[in-house]
């Protein structure tokens, strides 16, 4: 499976994530004020980019990926999939 650019580019935005851009746009998800997930995507708004290599790295699964892209998975949601994963822990 594979995901557009700007597909991508719609989850960085939805979570907030931290971009920095090399040659490659890399996005970190902050939580906490601490890094959790990074994962990055070539440039260029038509390209497509290996959705799975990238859902990996976002540690969500192929329906839960699919809802960061349509909106149906929220930025609380995500968060909520990483404490249930072990990858944060709950805070307060």
């Amino acid at each position: 499976m594979d995901a557009k650019a700007r597909e991508i580019d719609i989850i960085f935005r939805k979570l907030h994530m931290d971009t920095r851009n090399t040659n490659e746009v890399h996005g970190i998800f902050m939580y906490d004020g601490v890094p959790v997930v990074r994962t990055r995507r070539s440039f260029g708004n038509a390209k497509y980019v290996p959705a799975d290599k990238i859902r990996c790295q976002l540690k969500v699964n192929e329906q839960q990926f699919a809802g960061l892209i349509s909106c149906s998975v929220t930025e609380e949601d995500y968060i909520n999939i990483l404490i249930d994963k072990g990858i944060i822990s709950k805070t307060k």
